[in-house]
């Protein structure tokens, strides 16, 4: 039995929060709660609130243990970049591109 939980267009680089994800895919879910509160990183917190997410559809919609969970799927996809410009020396125009993301978590019993 799965579950899932979405978070769409967070104001975070995907990069940044790929470092993160990375540590709880596979993981128990209390353990990969364990991990995201010792993380002192603005991803940690976004993920954190996603997984929290995940586990309470599982619990409330399934009836699922919560106990009896892992993190069978964490991704995050790039979502829409924010293009801003700004004036430049020289008369260029530069650029600075704000990304944001969109942070896919699933969990399910073994």
């Amino acid at each position: 039995m799965e579950a899932r939980a979405i978070a769409k267009s967070l104001r975070i680089s995907p990069i940044k929060t790929r470092i993160t994800i990375d540590l709880i895919r596979g993981k128990n879910v209390s353990e990969a709660q364990t991990i995201l509160n010792n993380i002192n990183k603005k991803s940690a917190r976004l993920i954190k609130k996603v997984l929290d997410s995940a586990i309470a559809n599982a619990v409330n919609n399934n009836g699922a243990d919560a106990e009896a969970l892992y993190v069978k799927e964490a991704r995050v996809d790039a979502g829409p970049v924010m293009k801003r410009h700004f004036f430049d020396s020289r008369s260029h125009i530069g650029h600075k591109d704000r990304r944001t993301s969109h942070i896919v978590i699933v969990v399910a019993t073994k």
